[in-house]
């Protein structure tokens, strides 16, 4: 049921917002609510100009080329996990929904270390199962996980030994939960990255972010970095085996010096571990997208669009805001068609379990993927980009199109590729062969009446 309309046009602001708020009408001479109708909608046009990959976060020159990427190149899609304490109050605190994405409540309550801390004491993920994780990763057809070892919040799931505040050591769990997933993983021949938050830090006195409990006048950027930061990465390429990437986040003031520091670490220890775009000051190995930002046409460089399956990225209670299995893989092939990758996040409860809807949705891209897989795996971008009714990707003498707007008179018509199509199929049924004319404009295809497939059916070209 939707909100009156009285209530849905309020807006709650903390103390120390509604304060700058009144500074900011006063200065523009406007009343309260327009001055905040205003900077809203000033942030929203700014937010939907900016490009889907800001320079910072793009990829280090020379990297375009590296076949340390070859792997990563050819997955295509990965699994992301968003699991920490903020899966105990899961969007809410003291009995009030808090708005924002999940693992962010510790920010956006401005709730106490001393308080936040506490939560530890409730996290124990008894059903937390590292084989039905990767499990369903594979079966998702996903190639690479990459879970949160330790988030803004400051809190490890992994056993530390320059901190005590980790799941081992807090937590009535007391296992280290990176050390099981890894080891799953080898097992399962998965690749496993790391997710790192290298700037903000809301538990660290000198960490960014946390201005309620902290004066940020009085941090020491840099003693966080070398006490804390560098430690825990050098232990995370330690002591868990192979790290397929380790993915920093949110660079926010880190000097362009302080993102070498830590890319040279990490290449130091692990010279094949890849390193996202997020570590800051254009020095990722690959380019790293907003969240959930894909660029409107194919792009010349190594990148990936992290993304969330519902509102949020750590668990929270109240988000049944789940996009459709249809949205999810068409977004995968969208992404895949400009030359990117697709980290689609879970966020499990803190009982350790991945959300049901969660599990429907991979299931069946994977079950999508079981069919189509030769049209995603180990792609480049296609000839054709901008066309809203289909994607192309492409491999050595073939062109895949991938239809989302099935052509009622069974026509597919494409321009010219600038290759000789010799021949076409439908991937779902490989055996059957589609006729196939060349014309002033292009090429026309001549498939079945109706959509083989409700969501995005391959044709597979042959080209000469």
């Amino acid at each position: 049921m939707a909100e009156p309309e009285s209530q849905s046009k309020q807006i709650e602001l903390s103390d120390d917002m509604f304060t700058k708020m009144e500074r900011a009408a006063a200065a523009m001479h406007l009343p309260m609510n327009e001055a905040i109708e205003w900077l809203l909608r000033r942030a929203l046009e700014e937010r939907e100009n900016r490009p889907a990959i800001v320079e910072t976060r793009g990829q280090r020159v020379g990297a375009h080329g590296d076949t340390r990427l070859d792997w990563w190149r050819a997955a295509k899609f990965g699994m992301f996990i968003h699991w920490g304490l903020y899966a105990v109050p899961a969007g809410v605190w003291k009995g009030k929904d808090i708005p924002g994405i999940g693992e962010w409540i510790m920010y956006r309550a401005r709730i106490p270390v001393t308080e936040y801390e506490k939560l530890a004491e409730q996290f124990n993920p008894v059903k937390y199962s590292a084989a039905e994780w990767v499990s369903l990763a594979k079966r998702a057809g996903q190639k690479y996980m990459v879970i949160t070892s330790k988030h803004h919040d400051g809190f490890c799931i992994f056993d530390s030994k320059v901190s005590d505040y980790d799941i081992v050591d807090r937590t009535p769990f007391g296992r280290d939960a990176l050390k099981e997933l890894a080891d799953e993983c080898a097992k399962q021949g998965m690749k496993l990255g790391f997710y790192y938050s290298q700037t903000q830090d809301w538990h660290h006195p000198d960490g960014d972010g946390n201005d309620w409990d902290y004066n940020p006048a009085e941090k020491d950027f840099q003693k966080y970095l070398d006490e804390l930061v560098k430690p825990q990465v050098s232990e995370l390429l330690t002591n868990y085996g192979p790290v397929a990437l380790i993915w920093f986040d949110t660079p926010k003031g880190i000097t362009e010096e302080q993102s070498k520091q830590l890319l040279d670490l990490v290449h130091g220890l692990q010279p094949e571990c890849l390193v996202c775009g997020r570590i800051g000051n254009q020095l990722g190995d690959y380019a790293s997208a907003g969240d959930n930002r894909i660029p409107g046409v194919a792009v010349q460089a190594d990148w990936e669009t992290p993304a969330t399956m519902n509102d949020t990225w750590g668990f929270k209670v109240h988000d049944h805001n789940w996009k459709s299995t249809e949205d999810l893989i068409q977004k995968l092939v969208d992404i895949v068609s400009k030359g990117g990758n697709y980290l689609l996040n879970v966020g499990p409860t803190a009982e350790g379990v991945i959300p049901q809807p969660s599990v429907e949705r991979l299931e069946a891209m994977g079950a999508w993927l079981d069919v189509n897989g030769e049209a995603i795996y180990e792609t480049k971008p296609g000839p054709v980009q901008g066309v809203a009714a289909y994607r192309t990707t492409a491999k050595p003498g073939t062109v895949y199109v991938t239809v989302f707007d099935w052509p009622e008179d069974g026509k597919l018509k494409l321009p010219a590729l600038g290759q000789k199509v010799t021949g076409a199929k439908l991937l779902q049924d490989p055996g059957t062969q589609l006729a196939v004319a060349t014309t002033a404009d292009g090429v026309v295809v001549s498939v079945p009446a109706g959509a083989p497939d409700p969501i995005a059916t391959v044709v597979a070209l042959s080209v000469a």
